[in-house]
């Protein structure tokens, strides 16, 4: 009976410390998600409104205007790039974002010969790590830019995309990442990229009374990249905050199913401990009696 009563003890240490540190966790994620929140929330309105001001533009662009960003072709090679997170103990965060990518993989792209087609370029360790190990394609050069996350960083990720697009190495290059709602809620999306999207035509009706000073040829050659640069940044951001969210929350769970478990302990450990008093006292009243009848 010990032994039982030393066991559930050690448990009983093992769970607390464990409780100990998902509560920390989840304070540490509380107060990253409070500024990562705070960078998206005011990246957003300005980086949607320059992207529907950037699609605008290329829809209503002349047709003897060279737009090679612009420019659709037939599909053939296509560059994905997946948003996770350098770390785990994020709930499903991760998995979603890998199961998204190979839902698109297979729904939209050639499922036979898709690892030829498709090529990963992973923006986070979690992703890197597992299309580099079911033998993806993949573009290792800029998994880390959560190690030191800046506009320079996630630029230069952002500019590969464009070179070898208009290198017509990718035919298409799409984002799959996480939008952040709220610390509860993530919505996980594929957004395209590449060639720049337009809008239809019952949306752009507005679109031709744009006034261009100087002329549209510079304005887009100078524009174009910058917008498609903040893009990148700004689904980067979005991954950052919702990477937060899904860790304060996964935490702030354990640390109740710790409160659970160890509830469930105790109990345990004061019935095997009224257990053992009562065999004790048993043995003890039997002693006596054996006594006193002898």
């Amino acid at each position: 009976m010990s032994g039982q009563l030393k066991e559930v003890r050690n448990r009983i240490k093992s769970v607390t410390s464990t409780q100990q540190i998902t509560k920390a966790m989840k304070m540490v994620s509380a107060a990253k998600l409070r500024r990562a929140q705070d960078s998206i929330l005011q990246m957003r309105p300005y980086a949607e409104k320059l992207q529907q001001m950037l699609s605008n533009i290329v829809s209503s662009a002349s047709g003897d205007m060279d737009l090679p960003l612009a420019n659709e072709r037939p599909v053939e090679k296509v560059l994905l790039i997946p948003i996770t997170s350098d770390r785990g103990l994020a709930g499903a965060y991760n998995a979603n974002v890998i199961k998204l990518t190979k839902e698109i993989i297979k729904e939209k792209y050639s499922v036979q010969h898709a690892k030829n087609n498709v090529t990963i370029l992973p923006l986070g360790k979690k992703g890197y790590e597992y299309f580099s190990r079911y033998g993806f394609q993949v573009v290792d050069t800029f998994w880390t830019v959560f190690s030191d996350l800046s506009f320079d960083n996630v630029r230069k990720a952002a500019i590969y995309a464009q070179e070898a697009f208009l290198n017509k190495e990718y035919d298409r290059v799409e984002l799959v990442y996480s939008q952040f709602k709220n610390a509860a809620t993530q919505t996980f999306v594929s957004e395209a990229y590449l060639p720049i999207p337009k809008v239809e035509e019952s949306e752009n009706k507005k679109s031709s009374d744009f006034i261009f000073e100087p002329n549209m040829e510079v304005l887009i050659s100078e524009l174009m990249p910058k917008i498609l640069n903040t893009q990148v940044y700004k689904a980067v951001l979005d991954a950052n905050a919702s990477e937060h969210g899904a860790r304060m929350t996964a935490m702030d769970k354990a640390s109740e199913n710790a409160n659970e478990l160890l509830r469930n302990l105790k109990i345990s450990y004061n019935r095997a401990r009224q257990a053992a008093i009562t065999t004790e006292l048993t043995e003890i009243v039997s002693g006596a009696a054996a006594l006193q009848g002898s």
